[in-house]
């Protein structure tokens, strides 16, 4: 990576994107910046400039050699090794994802499950044992674990946080209805599922709407009477 210079956050989101066309190209040795557009919903342009953050790829007038470059984005975003997971909160969502391949096919494993509930503290999920809570720092204590999926109600997210951040972790996923406070050197990535559902029935709505207003102007322009 060159020198200091600061990575714009859509540059990595849209690295993964890239990765992954890469992967539905692996028949063709050579892609395009044009092709790799048409498959992803970026521009050539945007997908070139985002590339040269981390280096020079491709020939110019050639494309770039799918093996080489997914092989380069793999170890620019770290999915190169396996990376071992915590979650924290097994209710129907933590559940749902425990057994997830997705997770599994690019390298994340999850090892460590945790719950507040006495119900579930000794039983296992997808294999795995559920462990107390409050035992995470003993638990983690020289896995090597840094990353943290976070699944709990909103109430006690601040406070497993904290516990986790003392445990080691040094990014966490957030699924979490709150924000999280954490120190500059932790990641934190928050996924409300419900504010998401939200600007999509915000989009449809507004195309319920536009429909209906365009049927009135049309309406009232083909008739000059008054409607009731």
């Amino acid at each position: 990576m060159k020198g200091q210079v600061k990575i714009p956050t859509d540059t990595i989101k849209r690295l993964f994107r890239y990765y992954r066309a890469l992967l539905e190209s692996r028949e063709t040795k050579v892609v395009s910046s044009e092709e790799l557009a048409k498959l992803t919903g970026s521009s050539a342009a945007q997908i070139r400039k985002d590339l040269t953050y981390f280096g020079e790829f491709g020939t110019p007038g050639k494309g770039y050699n799918v093996e080489e470059l997914g092989h380069q984005i793999k170890g620019i975003l770290g999915i190169d090794r396996e990376w071992t997971v915590a979650l924290v909160g097994i209710g129907n969502l933590g559940r749902a994802l425990v057994p997830y391949q997705g997770l599994k096919s690019e390298g994340f494993r999850i090892t460590h499950l945790f719950d507040s509930d006495p119900k579930k503290i000794g039983m296992a999920c997808a294999g795995l044992k559920i462990n107390d809570i409050n035992d995470i720092k003993l638990v983690l204590h020289n896995t090597g674990t840094k990353i943290a999926i976070l699944t709990v109600p909103s109430d006690p997210a601040q406070q497993v946080t904290n516990i986790l951040i003392d445990a080691g972790i040094q990014a966490i996923l957030n699924f979490a209805p709150s924000r999280i406070s954490v120190p500059p050197e932790i990641r934190v990535l928050n996924i409300d599922i419900t504010n998401e559902l939200a600007r999509l029935s915000y989009y449809i709505t507004k195309n319920i709407n536009s429909l209906a207003e365009e049927t009135t102007e049309q309406d009232q322009g083909t008739s000059g009477g008054d409607y009731y």
